[in-house]
């Protein structure tokens, strides 16, 4: 069993479209878990149409909550919250404002009265689900939560463990965007990692940044591009840079925009050469993964 990570080092890049036509493929090849790791905005569920089979909540840390019988309006906790969390009204009630709330508990140890509950933070959902590729677990944050590097790593957790469950030969893991903390909750790991990259400047920038990332994590890392006839030029340099651990171009098509319309994976909804080139990646991919050492 070999887990891929597809991340980016911006948003827009394809990577999603690209995570389900990799499940679809693997899952005609044998069998495959996919996981949905970019949980600050989920989105691989739109186009695999997923059917729940288990829902839990995501409990991440603690939020303050005045108890106003008790409070006795000092307005300590007020002067002494550095995120400005705390708001009081015309007639002196304190309240505690969620998501302000950053569950640090400075209100809750220096309540005189005891008057501040901590009770433990309801973040989000987790879900395991079946689709047509097979079992697919993701996850949706609640507005304004946080913690989604803990949560990116309850998913592939879950993700493994569906995985030996089932003998899978692949999870495909749709990491997130950009280097921060949910990036590197998704790349932990993995056996490998592709990096679906843009050729603009930005995006030949961000693609810079995200490789030195799996590189300090001494995670294999590969690349393709997609859109690279919207610029040649920028495309060649990233071909030449990244020879090594290159594994295939894309062209830009409507079609990517059509099949997510139509909720199928570009696989799925092509066999035009678009087709071809997607599963050209995936091929070469996977020959990188099986023969490395």
């Amino acid at each position: 069993m070999k887990e891929i990570v597809l991340i980016s080092g911006k948003g827009g890049t394809g990577k999603t479209s690209m995570s389900a036509s990799f499940a679809h493929l693997a899952s005609m090849e044998g069998k495959a878990v996919m996981a949905d790791c970019d949980v600050d905005a989920a989105d691989m569920h739109l186009i695999l149409k997923p059917r729940y089979i288990e829902t839990k909540p995501f409990i991440s840390g603690n939020i303050a909550v005045i108890d106003q019988v008790k409070c006795v309006q000092c307005g300590r906790c007020a002067n002494l919250c550095r995120f400005d969390a705390i708001s009081v009204s015309n007639d002196g009630k304190y309240t505690i404002k969620d998501p302000g709330c950053e569950g640090c508990g400075v209100c809750v140890h220096f309540c005189p009265a005891n008057a501040i509950d901590f009770p433990e933070r309801d973040c989000g959902e987790q879900y395991i689900s079946e689709t047509r590729f097979g079992t697919l677990v993701h996850a949706r944050l609640h507005p304004g939560a946080e913690n989604s590097g803990k949560l990116v790593t309850e998913v592939r957790r879950a993700a493994a463990m569906a995985a030996r469950e089932q003998s899978a030969d692949w999870i495909i893991v749709d990491g997130s965007p950009g280097t921060g903390c949910p990036v590197i909750a998704s790349i932990t790991n993995a056996d490998a990692v592709l990096v679906v990259a843009e050729p603009t400047i930005s995006g030949r920038h961000d693609l810079d940044r995200v490789v030195e990332l799996t590189k300090h994590f001494r995670i294999p890392c590969y690349v393709c591009i997609n859109k690279w006839d919207i610029n040649p030029e920028i495309s060649s340099a990233i071909i030449s840079e990244y020879s090594d651990a290159f594994t295939g171009k894309i062209p830009y098509s409507p079609d990517f925009t059509k099949a997510m319309i139509s909720e199928k994976a570009v696989t799925e909804y092509t066999e035009s050469e678009l087709h071809k080139d997607i599963k050209e990646v995936w091929t070469k991919l996977c020959h990188k993964v099986n023969n490395r050492e």
